[in-house]
């Protein structure tokens, strides 16, 4: 098989896996967020087989299909907001040589996506006052939750370079 036929087979597979894990989740809101941020592992698996190109395929390609084919919209928005293309962020920022400009980048990301998503809720269904605590919360809370799940997204995509990826090779 040639090089170009296996990255755009890596690339409709996992598209397609990320599509199953999004319908999941809407069949089951109870792990809503983390079937969402499971189906964003097919992003990273897609980035480390193939490269970032790879990877930003499968996020637009499984974020257009999630939005036409999954009946819950939920799950398609918060994979465009938070999941879906964060492997993508995550694997290119851990390149740079300085672990504070990593971190800084990535916060950036994580607290612009917040930001959007916040102002989305305000307008279509929450009517929050600019000075609210809850919003300085939101953001404290969100920011912590956000550290912790990034190194465990750390340890999902160690797991796969020494575990899956190897095997293969």
């Amino acid at each position: 098989m040639s090089k170009k036929t296996r990255i755009i087979t890596l690339s409709a597979l996992f598209s397609a896996f990320c599509l199953v894990m999004l319908y999941i989740a809407a069949v089951f809101p109870t792990g809503q967020i983390g079937l969402v941020a499971v189906a964003s592992l097919f992003v990273a698996a897609a980035v480390i087989e193939s490269g970032p190109g790879s990877g930003i395929s499968v996020f637009i390609v499984s974020s257009a299909l999630g939005i036409l084919l999954v009946a819950n919209k939920t799950p398609p928005i918060l994979y465009i907001l938070f999941f879906g293309y964060y492997p993508i962020v995550k694997i290119l920022a851990e390149r740079l040589s300085r672990n504070s400009l990593q971190w800084l980048i990535k916060l950036i990301n994580f607290n612009a996506s917040l930001t959007i998503a916040f102002f989305i809720l305000r307008e279509l269904f929450i009517q929050f006052t600019s000075r609210s605590f809850g919003v300085i919360l939101l953001y404290i809370a969100g920011n912590a939750v956000f550290i912790l799940f990034d190194f465990g997204y750390s340890k999902l995509i160690l797991y796969y370079k020494e575990r899956i990826q190897k095997t293969r090779s």
